[in-house]
């Protein structure tokens, strides 16, 4: 597993992160036992990916934190979150709080990366008034090594508010939405990321509309029917993206989807989460292939140039 530099961290990381949330949450929403969850991660492990998320709203902390216990701890990089997405204010306390029960929760002194989970725009300011002091304070207490970010990508698929983030200076770390139908990211946050030296965690590089066919002539059609997308830029409706695969640039649309996500400049880390071993290796295998044709990675881009209402979802 290439690995890569996380920014302005310093973090030594694997290109391809193991995700704890996701459709799947390591197999715990697919009947997968609590054991065969632990053994997906240490597979994980064993197969070089070192960067591992997870959050307190996605109840694979526990999980995750059996998996490592017998593992050398400083080898592996922890992502967790703080839930920004609840009915009342998160409070400086609050977040100290959750953060020490996902300590408890991991089995670890200290977390690598603590984020903000889905902060929404409308949140920003308060965050950055209250809760990053806080979160500086952890750092610097040890607790957690790089202050982070992540956006609700489904709710907020134009990136407001990390669009709002990357003029700051305070976040180590950020995880943002893209995919090859939402590359918005690309001029909204990711350059800026690249200049501040700023952590790119990717999330919804796959998702249902690059995975389930009939999910993808859906969110295509709808595209096409809003305006947004040239119905000229589709040569085959019933299978929109299917010319990565006939032009044997890729095993599946999802293999192109991993890759285009992986090569895209100021990203680190792309997050894959799975609840059986066999996906985990198909993933595997998509990320350990060579970049895509320079011609199919261009069409793809001009395919979806200006899309930003989707997540992909």
């Amino acid at each position: 597993m290439d690995q890569i530099t996380l920014g302005r961290t310093g973090m030594v990381v694997s290109r391809m992160g193991l995700g704890g949330g996701g459709q799947s949450r390591l197999g715990q929403q697919h009947g997968r036992t609590v054991e065969q969850s632990i053994q997906i991660v240490r597979r994980a492990l064993d197969r070089g990916i070192n960067f591992i998320d997870t959050a307190e709203g996605y109840d694979t902390e526990e999980i995750i934190g059996q998996a490592i216990r017998e593992r050398d701890r400083a080898s592996i990089v922890l992502s967790t979150k703080k839930s920004m997405y609840t009915q009342t204010t998160v409070t400086p306390q609050d977040l100290r709080a959750g953060l020490e029960q996902s300590l408890r929760r991991l089995g670890t002194e200290y977390v690598d990366v603590y984020h903000l989970h889905a902060l929404r725009p409308s949140q920003y300011d308060y965050a950055i008034q209250l809760l990053v002091p806080e979160m500086l304070k952890l750092k610097q207490q040890g607790k957690i090594r790089a202050v982070g970010v992540t956006e609700g990508f489904n709710s907020d698929p134009g990136h407001a508010m990390l669009s709002r983030a990357m003029r700051d200076d305070c976040w180590d770390v950020i995880m943002v939405g893209f995919n090859i139908l939402n590359q918005s990211a690309r001029q909204r946050v990711l350059s800026r990321a690249i200049e501040k030296n700023v952590g790119v965690l990717c999330m919804f590089a796959v998702r249902a509309a690059l995975s389930r066919p009939e999910r993808l002539r859906q969110i295509i059609a709808g595209l096409i029917a809003e305006g947004r997308l040239d119905p000229a830029m589709i040569q085959d409706a019933d299978d929109p993206l299917g010319f990565v695969v006939r032009d044997g640039a890729a095993t599946s649309v999802v293999d192109a989807a991993y890759r285009f996500c992986r090569d895209e400049p100021g990203i680190h880390v792309v997050l894959s989460g799975t609840g059986n071993i066999e996906h985990l290796e198909q993933n595997i295998a998509s990320m350990q292939r060579p970049p895509l044709p320079a011609d199919v990675r261009a069409r793809l881009v001009r395919m979806f140039e200006g899309i930003d209402t989707i997540s992909g979802q």
